[in-house]
């Protein structure tokens, strides 16, 4: 074998190991486009494609305090969708929002969807990533 097929067995291997997964594509981060372009997808026309959401009928993801707050939820958020009165930065909303459930997204392409409304429009970066093992272990019921 040679050192750079070594190199490449290797290399990947740890990859495997590091995503807990035995396929690249349970491989999410770094994957900003991708999750931007799920998002302009499947969320942009009510949240706003710069996220401020639509005045008083969809609350902004932009600089949203309820992501950090509700973090745990955010995986059946996207997956089931949410109904009732939220606070979003002070202001109260009370609409639905439907769930992505019938898309049958991957656990990965929701991670990338959340990964990438967690750091976009200039917010701080969050100190960890949603995976897609979380998303898969988040109990939506």
């Amino acid at each position: 074998m040679t050192r750079t097929a070594r190199f490449l067995r290797v290399s990947f291997g740890l990859l495997v190991i590091a995503t807990g997964s035995g396929s690249v594509s349970g491989c999410f981060t770094g994957q900003e486009r991708s999750g931007q372009a799920l998002y302009e997808q499947h969320c942009g026309n009510c949240h706003g494609l710069d996220g401020r959401g639509l005045a008083q009928l969809m609350p902004p993801l932009a600089g949203a305090d309820y992501l950090t707050q509700h973090r745990a939820a955010l995986p059946c958020i996207v997956r089931r969708g949410l109904r009732g009165p939220i606070t979003v930065n002070g202001l109260t909303y009370n609409g639905v929002m439907p769930g992505l459930s019938a898309e049958k997204l991957p656990d990965a392409d929701v991670a990338n969807i959340l990964n990438y409304v967690r750091r976009a429009w200039g917010q701080p970066p969050p100190a960890d990533l949603i995976t897609p093992q979380e998303v898969t272990a988040a109990r939506c019921e």
